[in-house]
């Protein structure tokens, strides 16, 4: 008995020491620092606050649906009571018309006769659910005025009303309207505090002359009650002060005095049906409020009130339910989790970020698993092509860097080419030009020496009058400008330097106009020149060419006259002269052409089609351009740009 007793003691401390020593094992700090903790420590966070959101969540849409579904029966309640006032309001008003046009009633209040007034009106209240009507004559004295028994239905006469000072009286008797008509509603307190709904009209005889006024009404309270059992809610009317109407509730409930001010706090706002929480008899209600709407306008608040306690226990219910799902839920994942991160989760998790560092451009990356299992096998496929992808990587940035500097050389060299190209093209032009000149000049100067010489031989004739000889100075001048402009378009050709000095520019545009106001004299003719001096280093001679001859294309432009406007301003460092006629303007297959030598769209025998060029070299020879706008049918604009300094006095070679 005694060694069984020891051996089993010794068993049992054996077994004591194991369990405390796994214990310890489990407990030791140092696991706590190793990656299994690492990664199931944030596992488990995440899937405690998966489980507190999914519980939150699920909940808020079971409480969400529930209480939308609470929302729309409140709203629905809302306009059920808003559209039974409206349907009252329908019928008093329907009462009222077969009141104000039965045959006689007009007469008699219009003579005084209560009794006839009463006779007429009992037929037409029978069966009815007015509570109240009454008579008025023209100056707003009660005639007749018939309540209605509520336990009998029987209406019985009542005297001593003073309606006269009420708004809906005294708009009638005022023959006022508004935009329904000549019927008015009102809410109206009796004397015992009552809210009576009246609805007024005007009683009018066969000449439309004012007889009296008619109202009927209803005490607001009982209209309540009714729609109380039909909108399955509580109902509380209040006017646009805030101030209490009637009400289905007794007024005696804790936190009535809330809802009163719940309303009065959105008059400001009382275009829409809102929505507020409140306690009434310590138990929750939400009421809907809304605009009370009589006549189409809106003279108060409609609340409907409706308990809301049972959400509050549907929130707690459904609160727990999910709660247990969840903690179960989490209890399962926590564990599949722990147990996937011994063997997979750990190696995959490292993959996954070193992949993730290489797709952001970081290839300097090596897993290095000893592993001969498929993970082994999938680091190592890893290593092998990180770095074979940044080899090819290397030679993709090498080949890259080597395409775009041969890239960058090719542009520059395109640029360079069709520099040249452009130069070429012109050059052969301006050739083209130089040929024809050396040709032709020899002969169009010997002309205009005849007519010089003749021209100076008639001058000296003492009979002639003065404009003949006026006449013949013009021709002579004209000739010496046709042999200069020969002689400097032969120099042009010939690669000619420009004179060039420094001047004011508007001189040489008042002498080209000069020179062709008897083109432009029967043209409307706008110049705008600035009032200063506008000082430029150019050839006056040439510039002075160039413009005659655009002058003269612009009025041949304009074969049925029109307007030639020519303008000088300044502008960024540059002078800008503007040729602008409003003629036939030239077409967008031409403008590719208007500086080539010999190209013309002017009749046979009209032009050579070499003015143009000259002008573009002359332009060209001052550093300059000729700008060109044009629109069939509307005109055209030719833009002469001149630097206002050139670099030297002695620059001007044509290089073009």
């Amino acid at each position: 008995m005694d060694n069984a007793k020891v051996e089993r003691t010794i068993v049992e401390n054996a077994n004591t020491n194991r369990l405390f020593g796994q214990l310890a094992a489990w407990v030791n700090p140092k696991r706590f620092y190793g990656l299994q903790f690492k990664l199931i420590f944030p596992y488990v966070i995440l899937a405690l606050v998966l489980a507190a959101v999914g519980v939150f969540i699920i909940t808020r849409l079971v409480v969400d649906s529930e209480m939308e579904r609470f929302n729309n029966n409140l709203l629905d309640a809302h306009g059920v009571a808003s559209d039974g006032i409206v349907q009252n309001e329908r019928l008093q008003l329907e009462k009222l018309r077969f009141l104000v046009f039965a045959n006689g009633m007009a007469q008699a209040v219009y003579e005084k006769d209560a009794a006839r007034v009463e006779e007429l009106i009992l037929p037409i209240l029978a069966n009815s659910s007015l509570d109240l009507m009454t008579a008025l004559d023209s100056s707003g004295q009660e005639m007749v005025t018939l309540v209605r028994d509520p336990a009998t239905g029987v209406y019985r006469k009542q005297q001593g009303h003073n309606y006269a000072s009420l708004p809906i009286v005294q708009k009638v008797l005022a023959n006022k309207k508004d935009t329904l008509g000549d019927k008015f509603v009102d809410i109206v307190r009796t004397n015992d505090g009552r809210a009576i709904l009246f609805t007024s009209a005007a009683l009018r005889d066969a000449n439309d002359n004012l007889a009296g006024v008619m109202m009927v009404g209803s005490y607001l309270d009982t209209i309540l009650r009714e729609l109380k059992d039909q909108a399955l809610s509580e109902i509380i009317l209040l006017d646009d002060q805030g101030r209490l109407i009637a009400t289905t509730l007794t007024q005696k409930e804790e936190g009535f005095q809330t809802l009163i001010d719940l309303a009065a706090a959105r008059l400001l706002n009382n275009n829409d049906t809102e929505l507020y929480d409140l306690q009434l008899n310590e138990r929750e209600h939400r009421v809907a409020y809304g605009p009370f709407i009589v006549r189409e306008e809106s003279v108060g608040q409609l609340g409907v009130v409706k308990d809301s306690q049972y959400l509050v226990s549907k929130a707690a219910t459904s609160r727990n339910l999910f709660i247990g799902l969840f903690a179960a839920g989490t209890i399962v994942m926590v564990v599949i989790g722990y147990l996937l991160s011994q063997d997979i989760v750990r190696p995959l998790l490292k993959l996954r970020d070193l992949s993730q560092a290489v797709a952001q451009g970081d290839l300097d990356q090596h897993i290095g698993l000893a592993r001969s299992d498929e993970i082994g096998d999938l680091g190592n496929a890893f290593d092998t092509m990180t770095r074979h992808l940044q080899e090819r990587t290397e030679e993709a940035a090498r080949l890259l860097a080597e395409t775009i500097q041969r890239n960058k050389e090719l542009k520059e060299i395109n640029a360079k080419l069709e520099a040249m190209q452009l130069q070429l093209i012109q050059s052969e032009k301006l050739a083209s030009i130089g040929q024809l000149t050396a040709g032709i000049v020899h002969d169009v100067k010997n002309p205009f020496a005849v007519i010089m010489g003749m021209a100076e031989v008639l001058a000296e004739d003492e009979n002639l009058d003065e404009a003949t000889r006026h006449g013949l100075n013009v021709m002579r001048e004209s000739a010496i400008k046709g042999n200069t402009i020969v002689s400097d378009l032969l120099k042009f050709a010939r690669q000619s330097k420009p004179e060039m000095r420094t001047m004011d520019l508007r001189e040489t545009v008042e002498t080209s106009l000069r020179l062709t106001a008897y083109l432009t004299r029967k043209y409307n003719l706008s110049v705008e020149l600035p009032e200063r001096p506008l000082i430029v280093t150019y050839d006056a001679q040439q510039i002075e060419q160039v413009l005659i001859n655009m002058i003269h294309n612009a009025i041949q432009a304009m074969p049925d006259k029109g307007s030639l406007t020519i303008a000088l301003r300044q502008a960024d460092g540059t002078a800008r002269i503007s040729i602008q006629d409003t003629g036939c303007g030239i077409s967008p297959e031409h403008m590719k052409r208007i500086f080539d030598p010999f190209f013309t769209t002017k009749p046979e025998g009209q032009g050579t089609g070499l003015g143009l060029s000259v002008s573009y070299g002359i332009i060209a020879n001052h550093n300059g351009r000729i700008d060109v706008e044009s629109e069939v049918g509307k005109g055209t604009t030719f833009t002469i740009v001149l630097p206002i300094s050139q670099p030297s006095l002695t620059t001007g070679e044509n290089d073009t």
